[in-house]
């Protein structure tokens, strides 16, 4: 009940100046399901006011959308810009929300959709989204879910709008930012006249910048030490 729940809440606005509650997009066509490619990840650091997140991007199943994010990330379109929403079905579980707004001096052209029947990937704890309108209008907005919600994944079985959002990484340091940014005081009054009562950050949580980072590579495990046996000296 919660996930159908939250995604009834949340039009996650990406093609407009505000953050204006939209009615569901029109049907779109169910796309074929792709052979699942292999993992290619990409390591970005938003440092916020709340603290680094560290994301890794699926560049290797999500390449349109990680692409496109790169691009806001490489031309620093991000540095300066916010976490503005949070929606809170209950106390730990939800979405926040962040990006340019509809600003025409950082917005790119939007990108193809790439739903998850064909990337393979799943709205869980921790994923990074696209936010968008229809499918295909996905610019500089996006959204980090806490608590799995597979209500946000493609379902050709559901009618209308049945695309999903575009899931293209996941957050894997920085989890108490995240936390940190989703209790930031939402008053009822904001968001009143869009149809997000209760869903506006009072004070936007600031993305200071946004920049690749290396992978880190675990180090190579170490063989065990094997004991060489040491002969018993002959009797005399």
């Amino acid at each position: 009940m919660q996930k159908r729940l939250i995604a009834t809440l949340i039009a996650l606005s990406a093609a407009s100046a505000g953050v204006a509650q939209v009615p569901p997009p029109p049907t779109a066509p169910v796309p074929v399901a792709a052979p699942v490619q292999p993992s290619k990840l990409v390591r970005v650091v938003l440092t916020t006011a709340a603290g680094p997140i560290v994301l890794d991007l699926d560049a290797g199943r999500a390449p349109v959308t990680t692409a496109n994010f790169l691009r806001y990330v490489d031309q620093k379109r991000l540095d300066g810009t916010a976490f503005y929403r949070a929606v809170k079905v209950t106390p730990d579980y939800g979405v926040i929300q962040a990006g340019v707004r509809g600003d025409p001096k950082r917005l790119l052209p939007p990108i193809a959709h790439e739903p998850t029947t064909k990337t393979g990937l799943s709205h869980k704890n921790g994923t990074i989204s696209m936010a968008r309108f229809k499918p295909g209008s996905a610019t500089g907005d996006f959204f980090i879910v806490i608590g799995d919600t597979p209500s946000f994944d493609a379902n050709p079985q559901q009618s209308g709008d049945n695309l999903g959002y575009a899931a293209f990484g996941k957050v894997v340091e920085g989890q108490d930012a995240v936390r940190k940014i989703f209790a930031a005081p939402t008053p009822p009054e904001l968001g009143v006249k869009d149809g997000m009562k209760g869903q506006i950050i009072a004070a936007p949580i600031r993305i200071i910048s946004a920049r690749r980072a290396p992978m880190v590579k675990p180090p190579a495990p170490v063989p065990p030490v094997v004991p060489v046996p040491v002969p018993t000296p002959p009797k005399p």
